[in-house]
């Protein structure tokens, strides 16, 4: 899903986080320095980058997912040698799923003149405790996933992930189809990308379509019982269900929403990919969602990305994988347009090469708008016998 953890509620403490991060770092030295490798005219023989990601807690399923792919992309790049003489060595740092981590090792990564560039965390609280110190420090830091607000806040950032709100969409085609009159949602409060799906893109879509938003309910992070909003909602009889949680919240869910006796189609979000709903059994049939990516894609770019990573780590990568490869490419094409692993000349080199579409793992025609990647994307239906690919998006140049 495009963007994980979060909620308003905690929105504060993070402004908190954040402001006591650059504070940290002012008393070190000014937040307008970039500082970094010094600049030149040639690439140096190492260029280190870190991945600021959660491979423990929560969301370590996508943290760890990503990691696999900047970890395929690099090692492909340093292979073919692709910069021509210069390696790139990465660190892998667990953030443990605590936005407070995740600043403080960004003000690490920042405050030191090794580093060249971050992979920031596929956390939405994680990202915007870390951009504010990316921008301040001129730290170039390219996110996956993180679909939230205040992320993407300048030129140092960028989000190798579209906005959930962008290609959920696509599901309007599927929604079509089931031929309902009628939806109830179910959204989970704790991760603003899910709040606006549920809150805001869903219902937009429904009146789009002349359908009718029979219940609406938020739940709390905290929330392990889903019997009482699932009770609310199905009260409203509405034909057609949304569901829209994080992680192991799904199986739960569906495992109730099936016990009190709804068998119909269910809409999610790829939070429930990733082996989440496994733990539902058959009572995860039918949870259709859209994504950014399936390895059932058919453009040759995502097929041979597939082929490679199944080369590599003897299974099948999941859309996290794939948006970090992406990334890790982009920041290869840009080192190699900067000739420099300057902060500062990455930086403009980012902006160079975001004006170019290219084919990735992600799809064909892959373009930059506003520091964010835009991709087909996919619709995806859950089944115990596999994930099965209902259809997917156009690529965004040949719109």
């Amino acid at each position: 899903m495009s963007g994980f953890m979060g909620g308003s509620q905690r929105r504060m403490a993070f402004g908190a986080i954040v402001t006591a991060s650059v504070l940290g770092l002012s008393a070190c030295g000014s937040v307008s320095g970039g500082g970094g490798p010094q600049a030149s005219d040639e690439l140096p023989d190492t260029i280190k980058v870190v991945s600021i990601n959660p491979t423990t807690g929560v969301v370590a399923f996508a943290g760890e997912a990503a990691n696999k792919g900047y970890e395929l992309a690099i090692k492909e790049i340093n292979e073919q040698d692709y910069l021509e003489g210069t390696t790139i060595e990465i660190d892998y740092v667990d953030t443990k799923s605590e936005p407070q981590t995740a600043a403080q090792e960004m003000t690490k990564a920042t405050a030191g003149g090794e580093v060249s560039a971050v992979f920031g965390s596929v956390s939405s609280n994680e990202a915007v405790a870390m951009s504010p110190l990316a921008e301040q420090r001129q730290m170039p830091t390219i996110y996956t996933q993180a679909g939230s607000d205040g992320v993407v806040v300048g030129d140092y950032t960028y989000r190798a992930t579209p906005l959930m709100r962008e290609y959920y969409p696509l599901l309007k085609q599927y929604i079509e189809e089931t031929g309902a009159q009628s939806l109830g949602i179910i959204y989970t409060e704790a991760t603003p990308t899910l709040q606006d799906i549920g809150s805001n893109t869903l219902p937009a879509m429904a009146e789009e379509l002349g359908i009718e938003i029979t219940a609406s309910v938020g739940t709390q992070a905290t929330t392990q019982d889903f019997s009482a909003p699932i009770s609310q909602v199905l009260g409203s009889e509405p034909d057609l269900v949304s569901v829209l949680l994080v992680g192991a919240a799904n199986p739960t869910a569906m495992t109730q929403l099936r016990q009190a006796g709804y068998d119909g189609p269910v809409l999610g979000n790829s939070g429930a990919s990733a082996g989440n709903l496994d733990p539902a059994g058959e009572a995860g049939n039918g949870m259709v969602w859209a994504a950014d990516f399936n390895y059932q894609m058919s453009a040759t770019s995502s097929q041979e990305f597939v082929e490679a990573y199944n080369e590599e780590f003897g299974e099948d990568p999941l859309n996290y994988a794939a948006e970090a490869y992406d990334a890790a490419w982009f920041l290869a094409r840009s080192l190699k347009e900067a000739q420099s692993a300057d902060r500062e000349s990455v930086k403009d080199a980012m902006a160079t090469v975001a004006e170019e579409s290219f084919d990735g793992a992600l799809g064909e025609g892959l373009t930059w708008v506003d520091n964010d990647l835009q991709v087909p994307g996919v619709v995806i239906e859950y089944s115990t016998d596999g994930e099965i690919l209902l259809y997917e998006g156009e690529p965004a140049a040949a719109e």
